[in-house]
């Protein structure tokens, strides 16, 4: 049975059991891409879709050192652009988003990266997952929850949603956890997928959460 199916108070007891264990399993939990201001982690983010933080990292290395701020990357050639992000895949459609998203920090709010939601998600290239990211880990502002591949698997294999939509996951999550741990909450869930709870052969034996999950989904050999 799900979380969801349960009696609020039965969904929120499980969901709470889940957030001590990854807490006591990942205190150290943190976002995974390099970044020294608001700026530098809207742009590693954009470039993160589809690739992993680790060659985002490497891109970003050189990338953060050419361009300093919003008027660098609105002023940067599109083509030039998208050679310096190239081998992050889809390099065209981030180019365009990067370049874009920084014409507007620059036409609406002085070339700073805004913090509400509602202004996030208006910037070309930014989703709501983003401007969770954003402003969680840029500005320690709990919006939502992020929610990607490793958020939304590891949570419907421990039954806190049947969603596959995204911002669906996200509802269920933000209703069963307190505000407090959202933020928290999808650095525990990233770490958690990259180390025990992959999706192809995930290691259930050694998973903290074993006592509590029930494997929903899960392919047992």
């Amino acid at each position: 049975m799900l979380a969801t199916d349960l009696k609020p108070r039965n969904a929120k007891r499980h969901a709470a059991k889940v957030v001590r264990i990854l807490r006591r399993a990942y205190p150290e939990a943190t976002c995974s891409l390099n970044f020294s201001n608001p700026l530098e982690l809207l742009v590693a983010t954009i470039l993160s879709a589809q690739c992993t933080d680790e060659r985002v990292n490497r891109v970003t290395e050189d990338l953060f050192a050419k361009y300093g701020g919003a008027a660098d990357y609105a002023g940067a050639r599109l083509a030039q652009l998208e050679r310096d992000v190239k081998s992050t895949g889809f390099f065209r459609n981030k180019a365009k988003s990067i370049k874009g998203c920084c014409e507007a920090l620059l036409q609406r709010y002085d070339g700073k990266v805004p913090k509400t939601i509602d202004e996030l998600i208006e910037l070309p290239g930014v989703g709501r997952k983003t401007a969770n990211v954003i402003l969680g880990t840029a500005f320690g502002i709990a919006s939502g929850v992020v929610v990607d591949t490793h958020v939304g698997r590891i949570s419907r294999r421990l039954g806190l949603t049947r969603q596959k939509n995204p911002e669906k996951v996200e509802q269920d999550l933000m209703q069963m956890v307190p505000k407090r741990e959202w933020i928290a909450l999808s650095h525990w869930m990233i770490w958690h997928g990259r180390r025990a709870c992959m999706a192809r052969k995930p290691d259930c034996e050694q998973c903290p959460l074993e006592s509590v999950c029930p494997r929903i989904g899960v392919e047992t050999i």
